[in-house]
């Protein structure tokens, strides 16, 4: 299937910025010879940019094909905090504006001891982002902590999956899944 502009712009900057060779550990502690560092574009001007608007587009396709409205994006921190906050702004700036959210990794201490942070409430629908999945545990914890708010998950859109399991986990939690590439589209150019 060909990409839409805004996929291939996003296709490209992965490519050129975000894709390193090496030794390392991923978070799911499994061994890699290569690492896909998302920050590198999402927290980019040009980046954020072909990020929001690839996610925007999967949003949009998502409601024309009958899901219900999103109306916040969002996910657990760090890797879903750029991509949230530049799918808010350039949704504001295409005239269809959707909120962000953040999910802790544990309940803050002090304050108000939220979990979820951002303008949220029960009954919404939200969409999960993440930059790059392996196993899906990032998200996966994500969707729960909205879901135990009384928000309804809509789908998981990640910037890359790497192809270690996160489709069946993502299937396991009741999550619709949507990887914007795989690790093998990523790779091959």
């Amino acid at each position: 299937m060909p990409y839409t502009p805004a996929q291939q712009r996003l296709l490209d900057l992965l490519r050129e910025r975000a894709v390193k060779r090496g030794e390392f550990v991923l978070s799911s502690g499994q061994k890699s010879n290569y690492y896909i560092d998302g920050r590198l574009v999402t927290l980019d001007g040009e980046g954020a940019r072909a990020v929001a608007e690839a996610i925007l587009e999967k949003i949009r396709e998502l409601e024309l094909a009958g899901a219900p409205q999103v109306a916040a994006v969002g996910g657990l921190t760090m890797g879903a905090d750029p991509i949230a906050g530049a799918c808010a702004a350039i949704s504001a700036v295409l005239g269809r504006p959707r909120r962000a959210f953040i999910v802790r990794k544990e309940t803050k201490k002090h304050g108000t001891q939220k979990l979820v942070e951002g303008p949220l409430a029960a009954g919404e629908h939200v969409v999960i982002v993440e930059d790059v999945v392996s196993t899906g545990a990032s998200a996966i914890q994500a969707a729960a902590s909205v879901r135990e708010m009384g928000c309804h998950v809509t789908a998981v859109i990640t910037l890359v999956d790497r192809e270690m399991g996160g489709p069946e986990e993502m299937a396991k939690a009741g999550l619709r899944y949507i990887p914007l590439f795989t690790k093998t589209e990523l790779l091959a150019g």
